[in-house]
């Protein structure tokens, strides 16, 4: 094989090599985006959850303390009613 030969070979495989390398930076590069777009998200998706629990939460919340105060006054109003202080 002639040296023209040779280096031509070379100057390929080099070629090729560093082809190949620039499209496995590119395909890991586009890896990296695809997985912080979804860890992103994902994120976002827990955060909405996170927050419609807290709603959620709340209202229950809310809830409870108005059943407790009506069961309070129904008490309060029973033992004026049973002590006669609920006539005015």
């Amino acid at each position: 094989m002639s040296s023209a030969q040779q280096n031509f070979n070379a100057g390929q495989t080099h070629g090729q090599t560093q082809a190949n390398a620039e499209d496995w930076m590119q395909s890991t590069k586009d890896s990296a985006v695809a997985a912080a777009d979804r860890a992103h998200a994902a994120a976002n998706t827990t955060g909405q959850t996170a927050e419609q629990n807290k709603q959620e939460a709340a209202g229950f919340l809310q809830q409870t303390k108005e059943q407790v105060t009506d069961m309070a006054q129904s008490a309060v109003d029973s033992v004026k009613h049973t002590l006669g202080m609920d006539k005015k």
